[in-house]
């Protein structure tokens, strides 16, 4: 597949169409409210931050995105435990506040459903690395969803994040692939994502009955989601795994 690489900085025209390309994300996992509030602003306020692939057709897909933040700022210093939310708060809050960035964060790389499988995740890392290092940044970060941990809800993050095949790389595939483009794992996340809502929502999104108090196994959740139909609430909290990648 030949790829052309482009940022919405260079072709605004093209927003939509990187909006309108299918993805794979479980419908649960859109409904965390800091990401509702902030992911979409990302093309129109870092619009250089934006990156899409275009195949020979001109079709989209895949995109990546990615936020410049301070992390050396008073208060900071280290890689925050709420991961995800947290980067994406600090990014507009920088922003808002003309607070000069000294990191990039990447937010999501999402490939197309008919495009995966040909490495264009790796592609868009790189392509992500390689534009936040045209812009004089040292470094990028990515809270890493572990994208087979969902395999094993009820394993440790902490656990699973750090196991390895016998080659040394880790066992999960995207983090394998970041670690193969030279990161290293940081730190967890333990709250990177929170989505907590009434046990309607929870049946519409998912098609689980939600009935009984406890955990509950979710197809593409990392960890179960906590049911408490006392309380007609149930709340999933996200672990991630920061990553950084010296540039």
């Amino acid at each position: 597949m030949e790829l052309k690489i482009s940022s919405i900085a260079e072709h605004p025209e093209m927003l939509d169409s990187v909006f309108d390309m299918p993805d794979t994300w479980p419908e649960f996992t859109t409904q965390d409210p800091v990401g509702n509030a902030h992911y979409g602003r990302i093309p129109e306020e870092f619009p250089e931050y934006t990156l899409f692939a275009q195949d020979e057709r001109g079709e989209v897909v895949a995109h990546a995105f990615s936020v410049p933040f301070a992390l050396g700022a008073e208060g900071r210093g280290e890689l925050p435990a709420r991961g995800w939310d947290q980067v994406l708060l600090w990014a507009f809050s920088d922003r808002r506040r003309g607070v000069t960035p000294d990191t990039v964060s990447a937010i999501s790389i999402v490939i197309a459903p008919h495009a995966q499988g040909k490495g264009l995740s790796r592609i868009m890392l790189k392509a992500m690395r390689e534009s936040a290092r045209a812009k004089g940044f040292t470094e990028v970060v990515a809270p890493v969803r572990p994208n087979a941990k969902h395999r094993e809800p009820h394993t440790p993050i902490e656990e699973y994040a750090h196991r390895v095949r016998e080659d040394g790389l880790p066992y999960d595939p995207w983090l394998r692939v970041h670690a193969r483009a030279g990161a290293r794992i940081e730190r967890i996340a333990p709250a990177s994502m929170t989505v907590a809502a009434s046990l309607a929502e929870w049946r519409r999104w998912t098609g689980l009955p939600f009935d009984a108090e406890g955990d509950v196994e979710v197809p593409g959740a990392l960890v179960p989601v906590r049911c408490e139909p006392a309380r007609d609430h149930a709340v999933y909290v996200e672990p991630n795994v920061w990553m950084r990648h010296p540039l």
